[in-house]
């Protein structure tokens, strides 16, 4: 007979007048009333994924029942989206320009710890029925809950606006129309693309991975075309003890932007798109494996993304005489620099410049042509359309968990989305006479994610470590310490890019944060 665990919450068949529907209620420690998740359904209606029991499995098949795990894809995919970012886009072409291939192994320890604390989600909200949100209202006080939904909520609107810019970048590229046009674009077709989930989660999780595909296609198209040494990629990949001073602050940016805080809200939800008999501790533990070797893979594919990216930059626009520069910038091409900025470097006349997403399809265009341009840009487009999806499924969710409203998803993006077009568009139109501008919100935008890390990081290791809540399930000793080792030094690190970036800005670090704030 299989194993059994006791519900940690209790249902009621109560409903309330108030309510936009009639599912059964779960009342919590703090009496609070929402519904139950429906057995069959998700909370937007559309049927759950069937997952079968683990069929005998050997050394043979490397202990994976193959066609189970097919059934288990979709969540990780999602939540990688995460790590593809505009915003981690821009951090990777940095890396590659500024400090060469040194900082891949930075990027790989970075995608490993997030790999950790995505587990713990996704297990939580096996475990519990329940996303990180929801404990979060049935554990915390009403103060603390409000706290951390507001600073979730920031901190969504702000990957938005990194995600609409991003998206509009591309477009700029695509159409040749100015940056607030393809805001607009961005702002509506997201909408299209979301109505794949009222045809199912498959649907939409497949629609997903036709974008993460996209992306790598595109990217290591670019990789090959340029060229880039392997033997500094293995170096670079492995040697984590090659840190130049120059690549030292970009070290810390890197640690402080992959680790996205509602990315954990957001799986801890996805994952119960899987219908699981959460009284059966065997079905519990299957689905714990299978989610953690599918965030294994997601995440896998999203490193060799960002190392596509990393290594194409590297190879074009790396130059030991520009980074060293009190300013740290990349080698450019001549065209791209007035006559009065040229250097005198080692290797002849030199351009050094700032690089960003706002360029960086210039500078490829004039290293790979016209067709390294648009593989580019269609690349940006799937990074900043796919983000844009995940973001708002995790506003969603995080509403619902944390405030008990259960609002549709087009009526979620619409609020999040005009919130966020806002400055997206007042970006775009200034950009029109400072090119660099968009990158300088992205990298605030870095920052502002740096700052609301804790209020996810915290609560998911926490809860995680709670046997009342976990049961058997519980982080052990050993990972408990190694998980809150890992959270001090992402803090610590997040803490250390935040000041980094405020004494780089110098009266600007006051400007933009408040612009992007208000």
């Amino acid at each position: 007979m299989a194993n059994k665990l006791s519900a940690p919450i209790e249902t009621s068949t109560s409903t309330d007048s108030d309510e936009l529907d009639q599912r059964p209620t779960v009342v919590d420690k703090n009496n609070s009333v929402y519904p139950e998740q429906d057995d069959d359904n998700d909370n937007d209606g559309a049927p759950l994924v069937d997952v079968p029991m683990e069929r005998p499995v050997s050394w043979k098949t490397l202990w994976i029942d193959w066609p189970l795990l097919a059934k288990y894809m979709g969540p990780g995919w999602l939540m990688s989206l995460a790590y593809l970012d505009p915003g981690n886009l821009e951090s990777d072409l940095q890396n590659g320009a500024l400090a060469e291939y040194t900082l891949l192994w930075v990027l790989l320890w970075a995608t490993i710890a997030g790999l950790v604390l995505q587990s713990l989600s996704a297990k939580l909200g096996v475990v519990t029925g329940q996303s990180l949100a929801q404990v979060c209202r049935s554990e915390y006080k009403p103060a603390v809950r409000y706290i951390l939904w507001v600073m979730t909520e920031i901190a969504i609107i702000g990957s938005d606006i990194q995600e609409v810019l991003g998206s509009a970048i591309a477009w700029k590229i695509l159409l040749g129309i100015p940056i607030w046009a393809g805001v607009l674009i961005t702002g509506l077709d997201t909408f299209v693309f979301l109505g794949l989930h009222h045809f199912g989660v498959r649907l939409l999780e497949t629609f997903i991975f036709v974008l993460v595909l996209t992306m790598m296609i595109c990217f290591w198209v670019n990789m090959i075309d340029m060229k880039p040494s392997a033997e500094g990629i293995i170096v670079g990949t492995l040697n984590f003890t090659s840190l130049p001073p120059y690549a030292v602050s970009l070290a810390v940016g890197t640690l402080g932007c992959v680790i996205m805080p509602h990315n954990l809200y957001l799986h801890s939800a996805l994952v119960r798109s899987r219908k699981i008999d959460r009284k059966n501790l065997d079905q519990v533990a299957q689905a714990n494996k299978y989610n953690k070797i599918e965030s294994t893979i997601s995440l896998f594919f999203s490193f060799l993304i960002n190392l596509s990216v990393v290594s194409t930059f590297a190879a074009a626009y790396f130059d030991v005489f520009c980074s060293t520069q009190e300013t740290q910038e990349a080698r450019l091409p001549l065209d791209m620099c007035s006559a009065q900025d040229i250097l005198d470097g080692p290797n002849g006349p030199t351009c050094c410049g700032d690089i960003g997403l706002s360029v960086a399809g210039s500078a490829l265009e004039n290293s790979l042509g016209k067709a390294g341009l648009y593989i580019w840009a269609v690349g940006l487009l799937a990074a900043g359309q796919a983000s844009t999806l995940t973001g708002t499924l995790a506003g969603q969710y995080v509403m619902e968990g944390f405030l008990n409203i259960h609002m549709p998803v087009w009526k979620r993006l619409v609020l999040t989305r005009s919130i966020a077009l806002v400055p997206a568009i007042a970006v775009g139109i200034m950009a029109s006479t400072n090119a660099h501008l968009t990158d300088q919100v992205n990298q605030w935008l870095n920052v502002l994610q740096s700052i609301q890390l804790p209020f996810a990081l915290l609560p998911v290791l926490h809860f995680t470590s709670d046997r009342r809540l976990m049961q058997s399930f519980t982080n052990g000793l050993i990972t408990q310490s190694i998980c809150w080792l890992l959270a001090f030094v992402l803090l610590a690190v997040n803490f250390l890019a935040i000041f980094q970036q405020f004494l780089q800005d110098g009266e600007a670090s006051w400007v933009l944060p408040v612009f992007i704030v208000a």
